[in-house]
């Protein structure tokens, strides 16, 4: 796959109201492909949301560079095309939704890119019966629940057609029916093709990444795939994260039978690892 996003040693610090800047991301150097799924995990003052907004130019670098397709994304006449290709999804939907009705609101995005009415209309259709609203598509935002509201969100995204989508604790403040509907359908527009960085404090939901970055105290502390993450349990313990229930069981056996393996991430997984061991021991 090829090379898409670039950040090349990237600092970034917020400016205090009095004393020295507060860094935030310190020489983070990382390469996300096209097609990739990414969580990027860490605690709460690590850098994830800094990074989610270095993702599409709503922040820029103190120092250092991040590329999106060659374009550097301290270019102001690149940002447009830049924020085209990478979509930002918040924490809270209400942040995003500012129209009278779910379609108008989905169609605000492309319509200030000036495009025409009726590929306007399309993009709203398509982006809401991806996301499975479009029988809403005259319903007040705020009469939604919050899982449709995120999914609303999401769509007026899609409706911009970006290459990648990035979600900043999209699911935080969903209960569990509603982070299962949008990790779902963020699962299906992966599978689709879509290049996705998904910034979150739930762990479980890296199980399914093709990669996992860690952050801590702003620098990238670990990056690899979701079981050569999870098999790096003291290092996560840490940072301050706690391992999801399937490898923290997983875990918990290799540690009392060095045999058994650590690094299993599935139900089906552990089921087939304690089937196995059973029937050893029965010989």
């Amino acid at each position: 796959m090829p090379e898409f996003i670039e950040f090349h040693k990237v600092h970034f610090s917020y400016p205090a109201p009095s004393g020295p800047t507060i860094p935030a991301l310190r020489g983070l150097d990382l390469t996300i492909r096209r097609g990739e799924y990414w969580v990027v995990l860490g605690r709460n003052g690590s850098g994830k949301s800094t990074l989610a907004r270095l993702l599409n130019g709503l922040l820029t670098p103190t120092a250092g560079r991040v590329l999106v397709d060659g374009l550097d994304t301290r270019d102001s006449a690149a940002l447009r095309e830049v924020r085209r290709q990478v979509g930002l999804v918040f924490q809270v939907p209400d942040n995003q939704l500012i129209a009278n009705t779910v379609e108008e609101d989905v169609a605000f995005g492309p319509e200030n890119l000036g495009m025409p009415q009726e590929e306007l209309a399309e993009r709203v259709r398509a982006a809401l019966t991806t996301v499975g609203l479009w029988e809403l598509r005259r319903r007040p935002p705020h009469h939604l629940s919050a899982g449709q509201k995120q999914r609303v969100a999401i769509a007026g995204i899609l409706a911009m057609r970006p290459d990648c989508l990035v979600l900043d604790e999209a699911t935080a403040m969903l209960d569990p029916a509603g982070r299962r509907d949008v990790l779902e359908l963020v699962a299906g527009l992966h599978r689709a093709g879509a290049t996705v960085v998904a910034i979150t404090h739930h762990m479980a939901e890296a199980l399914t990444a093709d990669r996992v970055a860690v952050l801590h105290q702003g620098k990238l502390a670990l990056t690899d795939t979701p079981r050569a993450v999870f098999a790096q349990t003291e290092k996560l313990t840490e940072f301050g994260l706690n391992l999801p229930p399937v490898p923290a069981l997983a875990w918990e056996l290799h540690r009392r039978h060095p045999a058994f393996p650590a690094n299993l991430l599935t139900v089906v997984a552990l089921a087939e690892a304690i089937r196995e061991r059973t029937r050893v021991k029965a010989r």
